[in-house]
């Protein structure tokens, strides 16, 4: 079998409109860039829509190890073929969403075995790929999904990241009667509706003081809404953490009954405190998600597909990213921001 190889961009002489990110710790720079070609396996893709995640935050703030620089952030894309080069059976003017996971080397004991998510010299969009902060993106076409026609272009955009990682977190999370989120943004609102409209209590937990999120579970159909340093009113059978702050991974903990399970759901997190063992103790569980497999793309956007999800989205045009990145940071923002680029 053939080694397969990590896309790389061909440049033709069109251009195309791209916020790239030049170093750690500073804004996004506006640039006018070659259009790249497809070669083997690929596609282009005219971008529509690109979400803006926490993950690009942490991109942005030098929390990621060995990014491409310069590099196009964003990897909620959803567009439209424009080229496809040879192999390819998308066609041109196919609508497909591209998510985090860009690129596996096919034949390792990892991509071989449904773990695809672990492979070692996977490449991601938006980080090690150029992403969907542009007019255009290149991808690989065996990483790019259709999308449900219910949701628009500015709807499918937090599918792809903050639906997708949400739901591996969720799975992971068991069959969970009494569900906690903590960190309700982006990917919180989405997974809430998935577990009320499965028929499972959710318990949101926000930072102390945020009415405005706590408000917003409740809408959603949360059970319960407090701030993330308060016991819920009920010992909860898993919890989720979407919000990158260790220190709630003990608080999750004492929140969880014997045999519950802990999922840390973010590709960043700050260090987690010391913590006494009988938190741990009744064989409870902390698990992380690492990146998302194909497979959970497909039954996620198939879910989403037979639940009509209410997807709160806050457009900003591609000019505006780094006033989007800076409202994603200050908690502004209910639900997603997504970038809308299509002309």
């Amino acid at each position: 079998m053939a080694r397969l190889k990590a896309p790389q961009a061909v440049s033709s002489t069109a251009t195309m409109q791209a916020m790239l990110l030049d170093a750690p710790r500073h804004p996004l720079r506006a640039a006018a860039l070659r259009r790249p070609s497809p070669g083997p396996g690929q596609v282009l893709i005219r971008v529509q829509a690109c979400g803006v995640c926490r993950t690009d935050l942490h991109l942005v703030d030098g929390e990621l190890p060995d990014p491409k620089r310069p590099v196009i952030p964003g990897h909620e894309i959803v567009g439209t073929v424009a080229e496809r080069g040879a192999g390819v059976e998308l066609g041109v003017g196919q609508r497909v969403g591209v998510p985090w996971l860009g690129w596996t080397c096919g034949r390792c004991a990892y991509c071989t075995t449904g773990r695809e998510n672990l492979c070692a010299q996977a490449r991601f969009t938006g980080y090690q790929l150029d992403g969907g902060y542009a007019e255009y993106a290149l991808a690989d076409a065996r990483y790019c999904f259709g999308l449900p026609e219910r949701y628009s272009d500015l709807e499918a955009a937090p599918l792809l990241c903050a639906g997708l990682i949400g739901y591996r977190a969720y799975r992971l999370g068991g069959e969970s009667r009494r569900l906690g989120i903590y960190g309700f943004g982006a990917a919180a609102h989405l997974i809430a509706q998935v577990a009320v409209a499965q028929g499972r209590e959710v318990f949101a937990f926000t930072r102390r003081g945020d009415a405005k999120s706590q408000a917003f579970a409740r809408a959603l159909g949360a059970t319960w809404a407090g701030a993330s340093d308060e016991p819920p009113p009920v010992l909860l059978d898993a919890a989720l953490i979407f919000a990158p702050v260790g220190a709630l991974v003990p608080a999750a903990l004492a929140a969880v009954e014997r045999g519950g399970t802990v999922v840390c759901a973010g590709i960043h997190m700050s260090d987690i405190p010391a913590l006494p063992y009988r938190l741990l103790w009744g064989e409870r569980m902390i698990r992380s998600v690492a990146n998302l497999t194909r497979r959970d793309a497909r039954e996620f956007l198939s879910l989403a597909a037979s639940l009509p999800l209410s997807v709160h989205a806050r457009p900003y045009p591609l000019s505006d990213a780094n006033q989007a990145l800076a409202d994603l940071r200050s908690g502004s923002i209910d639900g997603a921001a997504v970038l809308t680029i299509g002309r």
